[in-house]
């Protein structure tokens, strides 16, 4: 592989956390069985044009039936956390109201059968997935939606607060607010631009509201939120560059960060008053504010900002590469986000900046000096995988470039926090890569693939890629570097072997395998 497993293992603390994430939403499919009730998401998805190819959730990744299965695959993956989230519609259909025993006995199921095969459960209580009742009486604009999501907190401490290790209340405010309320471009697909400030603090307050109901239930795991981060870049040293960057990094970053962590939003926020009903109270920054066991942060890439509307809020490029996604077009905007000069992209048109994950830990630790712990609760890449076939017709699907997205992510945060490094104030107790399985990736559908492991989107077949092996290896040399008190071990022949024949490579650095993605990024 063109990056060694057992080098990264070395550097692994002891008890550093590796896992992997999924969202309920975009693998579980069964949209309409065993009482499930529809969701915001549902209707969206329909909707002729939202989707990428009109392609549709309602069997996703087919997880609801294949559950067992599933869970065989990341025990033979060797992680020692599961990052899932638990389908509020399937478990409260209306988002008040009773439950949905079946929808209950889905993740008492699912919760067992992980911690039977030694796999630590960590559960979203909020990931994008609100009952369609709850959209159609206002969604996140509407102060009840947060109350709703407290009680449904209580619901969820009460079934699984004895055996669920870590809980994370909301996942990405920002991108809801930012592709659902301010561009439109996710569900509920509306677009208030600055008028929908109510649904940040909404989705907060919910945030501070399950941690209230959690605490209350005296569960015995710990409880965070997850915000994606990414660092802003000025496209030049263009004073007005500075600015839109400065301006970008507050609406994307500390709007998010700010309330929870230092119990208050940033200043500039306060002119908001003058477009929208947004005027948070003392009781409600309390709430948001409540210490954290730990802060989740999603990290994928940075952002190059320019002043002035340039031809779309996102290049082109990426656009395209992103269907309907962000696509809100650049009609009056003050700024927008230009392309890295001769960087690797992804296949979403993503640039590839592992040093850039540093300097997102960097300027966290420096504006947050009380930040507590943190996980990287999500981390990976979508790439255009190649899919070859052996001689006897099995699929091998050679994804070394995503090998080396993890690898060098990885390393890089590791680095920035150990001592002497330029994040060493914090904690970092772990990576979830996203994602476990190829999924229905939102108003992408299934053109942008995450996956560890390929499903075949006519019979669901599962079949690990490369950076599955990879993982499975890296996962061992540290088990084996643990059993032998960190003295440094021979590669374990099965892992290494088995990576290199997924990627159809005979141990070669650099990708000697092709990779479609390869052409298309440039």
């Amino acid at each position: 592989m063109n990056a060694s497993a057992h080098d990264l293992a070395a550097q692994l603390p002891p008890e550093f956390t590796l896992g992997v994430a999924t969202a309920a939403f975009q693998i579980e499919g069964a949209l309409d069985e065993d009482g499930r009730g529809p969701s915001g998401w549902d209707v969206f998805a329909a909707t002729p044009g939202s989707i990428v190819n009109d392609h549709s959730p309602a069997i996703a990744c087919d997880h609801y039936h294949r559950m067992p299965e599933d869970v065989a695959l990341m025990k033979e993956l060797g992680i020692d956390s599961y990052r899932f989230s638990l389908s509020w519609p399937r478990i409260q259909p209306g988002g008040s109201g009773p439950v949905n025993p079946k929808g209950l006995d889905f993740y008492d199921r699912l919760i067992d059968l992980l911690l039977a095969n030694g796999i630590s459960p960590m559960a979203t209580l909020y990931h994008w997935d609100t009952p369609l009742e709850l959209d159609e009486a206002g969604g996140w604009m509407n102060r009840d939606t947060a109350y709703r999501l407290g009680e449904f907190a209580a619901i969820a401490a009460a079934a699984y607060g004895d055996r669920v290790a870590r809980w994370v209340t909301i996942n990405e405010p920002a991108t809801v607010s930012a592709n659902g309320y301010m561009l439109g471009v996710h569900s509920p697909g509306e677009a208030h631009m600055l008028k929908a400030l109510p649904s940040v603090h909404h989705q907060l307050l919910g945030h501070g509201l399950a941690m209230q109901a959690l605490r209350a239930a005296k569960v015995p795991g710990e409880i965070g939120l997850t915000n994606v981060y990414s660092p802003m870049v000025p496209a030049s040293g263009n004073p007005l560059d500075k600015v839109s960057a400065g301006l970008m990094d507050m609406a994307q970053n500390r709007l998010y960060a700010d309330p929870v962590l230092l119990g208050k939003y940033p200043d500039a926020i306060r002119a908001a008053t003058f477009f929208s009903s947004f005027s948070p109270s003392g009781e409600d920054m309390e709430l948001i504010s409540q210490p954290l066991d730990f802060y989740g942060l999603n990290y994928y890439m940075p952002t190059r900002v320019a002043a002035g509307p340039g031809e779309g809020t996102v290049p082109k490029g990426m656009a395209e590469a992103m269907g309907n996604d962000l696509n809100g077009g650049g009609s009056g905007t003050p700024f927008h986000i230009q392309s890295f000069p001769d960087t690797e992209i992804t296949a979403y048109g993503w640039p590839i900046k592992p040093d850039y994950m540093a300097v997102a830990l960097a300027e966290m630790a420096e504006r947050y000096p009380d930040l507590p712990p943190v996980y990287i609760t999500e981390g990976g890449a979508s790439f255009e995988d190649l899919e070859i076939h052996d001689a006897d017709g099995r699929l091998i699907v050679p994804d070394e470039r995503r090998v080396r997205y993890l690898a060098e992510h990885i390393g890089a945060a590791i680095e920035a926090t150990s001592p002497g490094g330029s994040a060493e104030s914090i904690e970092l107790r772990g990576y979830y890569v996203w994602s476990l399985l190829d999924n229905f990736e939102w108003s992408a559908g299934y053109k942008q693939q995450f996956g560890l492991i390929h499903v075949d989107r006519d019979t669901m077949a599962r079949t690990p890629k490369a950076s599955f092996y990879w993982l499975r290896e890296l996962m061992a040399a540290r088990k084996q570097r643990a059993a032998t008190g960190g003295e440094p071990v021979p590669a374990a022949g099965g892992g290494a072997e088995s990576a290199r024949e997924a990627a159809n490579v005979e141990g070669t650095a650099g990708g000697a395998a092709p990779d479609a993605a390869g052409t298309a990024a440039g």
